[in-house]
């Protein structure tokens, strides 16, 4: 059920995030309390892992405490090792990199598409080195990057392919489910995120075969998943691992929101075209920049964003939104320009697009819950801006 609300006069504060609640998640919690079994792998994280699997057909899915660990975990199955690179895009979050970097890879930054702001899927086959393991697509908003050009170079390159699908639950590429199309996908949880159990994340599985070592590496380096399932007597360590498991109450919180999927879903793409058709005159007119989604990609309205002339006209009309109570944001410092980017790897090519865009792009307020008369404020006080 969608929280209800009094009237918006336009006075209220606007946040530019409210975590996602449909109602259901404290009797869930409460269940998983019942049940007394809230560690990992209890009766919601299975269902939340079937739901997943059943959603984007991939062979598992794992839950995991962060689309982080999830990533780590993806890192550790490519068998990522000192010097290797992986080319990713820097317009992207920190923890992309990290999980490589973590394991001594080399992240191998390349340039960015202005239209979607994803990976230029152009530049990858020149950065591809002999030492090159994978590439790293980051499906930015929700967008997918031009999937089909990048798989074709993974295959003649032999490389992996590990989705950042950190932002793309729900979306998909010409009738595929982000995260499902690579060998590993990575999803976000987190409370910003279009379903959130806080803190959380998913790493989806394309292939059978992978799942086995991906669970022992999962549970500390054991064999403890098959031992649950009956399949040995006891359980040993296999091989080097950690703790990815989340715990059973933050999943169940999760599980109330995945029972809504679609109706949340609906209701983001609905706020989502109110902004695109009450700021097309501005982007006629020249004014701003709105989003672009190519032909083939199904988007989840993760975000909407505008683009400013510049960083000096993006910070004024934040100043001025804020001044009105609504929050607008920006969004990521490219990786290749901060100090660990620096030190951890390089930029191949040139940088066209990826600080330039990142200095004009402004994300305004959105989530399940915002209003249309919200909505319909937020783009009023922009046209004020630009029209005063």
């Amino acid at each position: 059920m969608e929280e209800k609300k009094l009237p918006f006069t336009g006075r209220e504060k606007i946040r530019f995030n409210v975590p996602p609640f449909t109602g259901r998640e404290y009797e869930y919690v409460r269940q998983a309390v019942e049940n007394q079994k809230i560690c990992g792998d209890g009766e919601f994280t299975k269902k939340a892992s079937r739901w997943f699997e059943e959603k984007t057909g991939t062979a598992k899915c794992l839950m995991t405490t962060s689309c982080t660990h999830a990533t780590e975990l993806a890192a550790i199955l490519a068998d990522i090792k000192p010097g290797d690179e992986i080319i990713m895009p820097s317009y992207t979050f920190v923890s992309t990199a990290n999980a490589f970097v973590l394991r001594g890879g080399v992240p191998v930054f390349v340039d960015i598409r202005p239209d979607t702001m994803n990976i230029d899927e152009k530049q990858i086959e020149a950065a591809i080195t002999e030492k090159t393991k994978a590439i790293v697509p980051v499906h930015y908003a929700g967008v997918a990057c031009e999937m089909d050009t990048i798989m074709d170079i993974a295959k003649r390159h032999n490389l992996l392919v590990i989705e950042d699908a950190a932002q793309g639950v729900m979306a998909s590429y010409k009738g595929k489910a982000l995260g499902s199309i690579g060998d590993y996908g990575c999803y976000s949880f987190h409370e910003t995120k279009n379903y959130s159990m806080g803190e959380g994340g998913a790493l989806l599985i394309r292939d059978r075969e992978h799942v086995e070592r991906a669970e022992i590496i999962r549970e500390k380096g054991t064999d403890r998943s098959k031992y649950f399932r009956g399949q040995v007597d006891k359980y040993r360590w296999q091989e080097f691992g950690s703790s990815y498991l989340p715990s059973e109450l933050n999943v169940a919180y999760l599980y109330a929101q995945l029972e809504m999927a679609d109706q949340i879903n609906e209701a983001r793409l609905a706020r989502w075209n109110e902004y695109y058709k009450l700021l097309t005159p501005l982007a006629q007119a020249g004014k701003i920049e709105l989003p672009v989604v190519p032909e083939g990609c199904v988007h989840n309205a993760h975000m909407f964003y505008i683009k400013t002339a510049d960083e000096h006209e993006r910070q004024e009309l934040i100043n001025y939104l804020k001044e009105r109570d609504i929050l607008a944001v920006y969004h990521y410092v490219p990786l290749h320009s901060a100090p660990a980017g620096i030190k951890y790897g390089r930029f191949n090519g040139e940088d066209v697009y990826t600080t330039k865009e990142s200095e004009r792009l402004l994300r305004l307020p959105m989530y399940y819950g915002l209003t249309a008369e919200e909505t319909a404020f937020v783009a009023d006080q922009v046209k004020e801006f630009y029209g005063r």
